[in-house]
């Protein structure tokens, strides 16, 4: 039975022949050790290192190369944020990675190593939301997103390709060099090299980071929680006062 090629050896194969090199000198170039003939038959996946060479030394779009793009090459000018890996299940279709706490310490290191990522659970969402983009879920750690998100619980992001297509007021996973942040963005006037992040928490000060130390991008659109608490005390008189206070209007309305 003949075994079918991976898009992401046929693109290699291409791109290597359109830089015109030989199996062995793109090998040597990439500092792969061997010739790229297991890459390109299929016996052999294309690795974190790879797609991080493929990148600094071409400005390849790991998109492109996994066929999640038709964006070959990356601008670096604009800001790029895209995933450096993409996963998908036996059927070909996008899954969702799970982050935790103590993998998302790891994860800016890891960031180019396909081998990591395939250490993590992943799962699919069968929602048309969560169709023909790439999304990732990671466990919120410490308290700086309260009210909105709580320690532990999970959000869910879609990839943002670009900086130029993050919103301002939206809340993203930010993959820093360092860190990963779940923050509300805000472009920063006649700055364009910076963004601000910026807590929903008062007790937080905003950050400001640069575009460049940002290596991925994930607009949150949803998140996991377990368990559902029941409203504090606090609560109760906060929503007892508001509809009082409703009450008050709708009667000096009718005067």
């Amino acid at each position: 039975m003949k075994n079918t090629i991976s898009i992401e050896a046929t693109r290699f194969k291409a791109l290597r022949e359109e830089l015109r090199h030989t199996q062995q000198s793109f090998a040597d170039l990439l500092d792969i050790g061997a010739t790229t003939a297991d890459i390109e038959r299929g016996k052999t996946k294309i690795t974190g290192k790879i797609v991080m060479e493929l990148m600094g030394q071409f400005n390849i779009n790991p998109l492109w190369l996994y066929g999640k793009s038709f964006e070959k090459y990356i601008d670096i000018s604009r800001g790029d944020i895209s995933p450096k890996v993409v996963t998908v299940d036996t059927s070909g279709n996008d899954s969702i990675l799970l982050v935790n706490q103590k993998a998302a310490a790891g994860y800016p290191n890891n960031i180019h190593d396909l081998g990591w990522y395939q250490s993590l659970p992943a799962f699919n969402i069968p929602l048309p939301e969560y169709r023909n983009a790439s999304y990732r879920g990671f466990q919120v750690e410490g308290d700086s997103m309260l009210p909105n998100i709580k320690p532990n619980e999970w959000v869910l992001g879609r990839a943002v390709p670009s900086i130029n297509e993050a919103a301002d007021s939206k809340i993203y996973i930010v993959v820093l060099r360092d860190s990963v942040l779940v923050k509300k963005l805000q472009k920063i006037p006649n700055n364009p090299q910076s963004i601000r992040l910026i807590s929903i928490n008062d007790e937080y000060l905003p950050i400001d980071v640069k575009v460049k130390d940002i290596q991925e991008l994930w607009m949150v659109n949803s998140k996991l929680s377990f368990g559902v608490d029941e409203p504090s005390e606090s609560n109760l008189l906060r929503q007892l006062q508001q509809s009082m206070d409703e009450l008050k209007g709708q009667i000096s309305s009718l005067k």
